[in-house]
C-alpha cells in the first residue's frame, strides 16, 4: 500500500508537469543520490530488501542522463567547497554508495569510469574486517529458507507460518518493525543472532560473500574518481546508543581504521540507516565536533543554500530499487516530491 501511494504521487507530479513548475521554487542548489547494490535483477519472488538494489541497465541510463544534463556531477569535496564559497551558479549532484558491496566493483564502478563521473563510497569498517552483521539480510534468508519459524518475542515463544510468498513478506515486515522498535541495537542483534543460529543461517558468511575486502576497497580508493567516506565501525543506528562516548568512538574508530588501511583520512561521513530514528541532533553535533566536512542522512530532500549551516545533517535522494523509472528520479531531483514530504521545510535537522 505504501509503495502504491508513493508511486501514484510520483506519477501524478511527473505527468501533470507539476515537478517542472515547482522546481524553480523547491529544487535547491543540488542533490545527493544514495545507492547500495547494483546488480542484475534476481528472479526470486520474495525480496524484501529489493529497495536497496538497482540494475546495471537502470544505473547506466541514469548516468547517461546526468552526463547530458545541464547539471554538474561533483565529488563531496567539491560540494563542500561550493557551499563554503557560496558558489551556486549551476545545480549539482553527488553520487554516493553505502556499505561497500562487491557488486559495486563488478557493475557500478565500470559504468562510472565509462562516463568519468566521481562518486563516494561509505565503508563500515567491520564489513571488510569480516566482523559485520548484515542483520536485515539474515532475517530475509531465515524466512526465505523456511516454511515455519520460531522466535522469542517479549519473553514468549512464538511460531509463524511462512510457506507462501505473501506470508513471507508479511512476516518479514512484522519482524523488521519489531526489531527496529527496540530501544537497544545490542538487543536487536542478539535476537537476530539467535534467530539465525536456530535456523542454520551463517550471518558471517553474508558479510564475506557480499562485501568487499580491504584489497578491493584499496583498488577503488586509488582511483581519483572515488572518495572513501566513513560509515562507523559496526553499522549501528547511532541514536540508539545511550552515551555520547559510544557514538563518538564509532565515528572516530571508523575514520582511524580507514586511514590506517588506505593511507588517507576520511573527511566525510554517512550515518548508518540514517533516518530520524537512527541519527539526530546529537549525532550531527558530534560529527561536526570531530571535524567531518560533511555527514549525510537518508532523510529525503534536496540541498539548499541554508544547508551551509548544517553540513553534518545533509539529506539525500534514495535511488530506490522498487521505483526504477527515470521519471521518478527526475521528480525526486526536482525537489517537488520531497518538498511535499517535508512540509516545504528546506532544512530538516531536528
Amino acid at each position: 500500500m505504501k509503495q502504491t501511494i508513493i508511486r501514484s504521487g510520483l506519477e501524478t507530479l511527473y505527468f501533470s508537469g507539476m515537478h517542472h513548475v515547482m522546481r524553480p521554487f523547491v529544487g535547491g542548489v543540488g542533490a545527493i543520490l544514495t545507492l547500495h547494490h547494483v546488480r542484475p535483477p534476481r528472479p526470486d519472488a520474495f525480496q524484501p530488501n529489493r529497495l536497496l538494489e538497482v540494475s546495471p541497465l537502470f544505473l547506466e541510463d541514469l548516468l547517461r542522463r546526468l552526463k547530458r544534463a545541464r547539471i554538474d556531477v561533483i565529488s563531496l569535496d567539491e560540494m563542500h567547497r561550493r557551499f563554503i564559497g557560496g558558489e551556486f551558479k549551476r545545480r549539482f549532484v553527488c553520487i554516493t554508495f553505502d556499505d561497500g558491496y562487491k557488486d559495486l566493483l563488478q557493475w557500478a564502478h565500470p559504468l562510472l569510469k565509462k562516463y568519468e563521473l566521481p562518486y563516494a563510497l561509505y565503508i563500515p569498517t567491520s564489513f571488510p574486517d569480516r566482523l559485520g552483521e548484515l542483520w536485515w539480510l539474515a532475517i530475509e534468508m531465515v524466512i526465505a529458507q523456511n516454511s515455519r519459524i520460531g522466535m522469542v518475542i517479549d519473553g514468549k515463544d512464538r511460531f509463524f507460518e511462512c510457506a507462501t510468498v505473501g506470508q513471507k513478506r508479511e512476516l518479514y515486515d512484522k519482524i523488521y518493525r519489531y526489531l527496529r522498535g527496540m530501544k537497544s541495537e545490542v538487543e536487536l542483534r542478539k535476537v537476530v543472532r539467535e534467530l539465525a543460529a536456530c535456523h542454520r543461517v551463517d550471518i558471517a558468511a553474508l558479510c564475506r560473500d557480499l562485501c568487499m575486502d580491504w584489497q578491493e576497497i584499496g583498488e577503488l580508493a586509488a582511483d581519483p574518481l572515488v572518495t572513501i567516506g566513513a560509515h562507523t565501525v559496526n553499522h549501528n543506528m547511532l541514536k540508539k546508543m545511550p552515551d555520547d562516548a559510544g557514538v563518538r568512538a564509532e565515528m572516530e574508530m571508523s575514520r582511524a581504521v580507514l586511514e590506517a588501511a588506505l593511507g588517507k583520512r576520511p573527511e566525510h561521513l554517512a550515518y548508518p540507516v540514517g533516518d530520524p530514528t537512527s541519527a539526530g541532533p546529537r549525532e550531527f553535533r558530534i560529527a561536526a565536533e570531530l571535524g567531518f566536512k560533511t555527514a549525510v542522512t537518508t532523510r529525503p530532500g534536496v540541498l539548499f543554500k541554508a544547508h551551509r549551516d548544517h553540513m553534518t545533517a545533509l539529506p539525500r535522494i534514495s535511488v530506490n530499487g522498487e521505483f526504477q523509472q527515470q521519471r521518478y528520479v527526475k521528480v525526486l531531483m526536482s525537489g517537488a516530491a520531497t518538498a511535499m514530504w517535508n512540509g516545504f521545510r528546506r532544512v530538516n535537522a531536528a
